[in-house]
C-alpha cells in the first residue's frame, strides 16, 4: 500500500509515518515545503503523479487560541487546504483519512459523544475543522474522518511536557472543570491503521476513559514519580481567547487503549530517550 502523509513533520506525522512503514506501507512524507495544501494545482499534480492508495491528512492549523484572531489563516489551511486534498482524492479515487477534533462539539452533553452526534463548535478552530469534515464528506466517497482529542506526543509541544516542565514550581494550578480524553499520538496512529479495515465514515479515535486537565496532570506527575503541589482550579482562573467545551468526552468504540495505560508507555519511553 502506497500512503501519502501531509504534515509529516508535525507531532502526529512523526509518529504515524514509521508506524505505517512498520505495518508494510510505502510512505511518502510531505510537509509544507514539498506539498502546499493551500495550492490546489500543486495538490492535484502531486497526487496525480504519485497516485497513492491512501492519503492521511495530518496537516492542519492547530493553534486553538490564535485561530480566534487569525481566522483567515485557520480557514485557509483547515478548510481550503482540506477541500483541495479532498477534491483531488475524490477525483482520483484515493481513500482519504482526515484528522479532526473533539472541538467540533459544544460540550453541553453529559455522556460521551458518539460519531453521529451533531457537531456545534464554539471556537474558530473547531468550526474550521468541522468545515473540513464537511468538505471531505461532500467531495470523497472513500474517506475516514478520525476525530481525536487532547493529543500529546514526543515530537511536539504538548500538555505532558508542559506539566513536567512546571514540576519544580511552588504550586501548579490546573483546570478541573473541562473533561476529555487524553490521546498519545502513537495510539492515534495505531487507531488509524485499525480504521482501514472498517467501513468508510466518521470515527472517534482517542484514549479510552476520560479525565479533567487536573486529573491528567495528577496522573502525569504520579507516573513520572514527581512530587508536585498540584491544585485544581476553574476555567475562569485561566481566561483564554478561545472557548473550550466543558465536556468533550468521546465514545471511541474501544479503538484505542485506556488513556492511563498509554500515558505510562509514553512516560517510560520518554525516560529511555532522555
Amino acid at each position: 500500500m502506497k500512503v501519502l502523509v501531509t504534515g509529516a513533520k508535525g507531532m502526529l506525522g512523526q509518529d504515524l509515518c514509521p508506524i505505517f512503514e512498520d505495518a508494510g506501507a510505502f510512505v511518502i512524507e510531505t510537509d509544507v515545503d514539498t506539498l502546499d495544501i493551500t495550492n490546489a494545482e500543486q495538490v492535484k499534480q502531486v497526487l496525480t503523479d504519485i497516485r497513492p492508495d491512501l492519503v492521511v491528512h495530518c496537516a492542519a492549523y492547530t493553534n486553538v487560541d490564535k485561530a480566534e484572531e487569525d481566522l483567515k489563516t485557520a480557514e485557509l489551511i483547515n478548510v481550503t487546504g482540506t477541500e483541495n486534498i479532498a477534491e483531488a482524492c475524490g477525483k482520483l479515487g484515493i481513500t482519504l483519512v482526515y484528522i479532526s477534533t473533539d472541538y467540533v462539539f459544544d460540550g453541553t452533553k453529559n455522556e460521551p459523544y458518539k460519531p453521529d452526534d451533531r457537531p456545534n463548535p464554539i471556537n474558530n478552530y473547531g468550526a474550521t475543522k468541522y468545515e473540513g469534515e464537511e468538505a471531505v464528506r461532500s467531495l470523497c466517497e472513500k474517506y475516514y474522518i478520525a476525530r481525536t482529542s487532547w493529543l500529546y506526543g514526543h515530537h511536539g509541544k504538548n500538555f505532558v511536557e508542559t506539566m513536567i516542565g512546571l514540576a519544580d514550581r511552588e504550586e501548579v494550578n490546573v483546570v478541573d472543570d473541562q473533561m476529555g480524553c487524553p490521546t498519545w499520538t502513537v495510539e492515534l496512529a495505531n487507531g488509524i491503521l485499525k480504521l482501514l479495515s472498517k467501513p468508510y465514515g466518521t470515527y472517534h479515535v482517542c484514549g479510552s476513559g476520560s479525565t479533567t486537565w487536573y486529573g491528567f496532570a495528577k496522573e502525569i506527575f504520579a507516573q513520572a514519580g514527581l512530587e508536585v503541589n498540584l491544585k485544581p482550579c476553574t476555567t475562569d482562573k485561566f481566561p483564554r481567547p478561545a472557548k473550550r467545551p466543558a465536556y468533550s468526552v468521546m465514545d471511541n468504540d474501544k479503538i484505542c487503549r485506556n488513556w492511563q495505560a498509554a500515558l505510562k508507555d509514553y512516560i517510560e519511553l520518554r525516560n529511555v530517550e532522555n
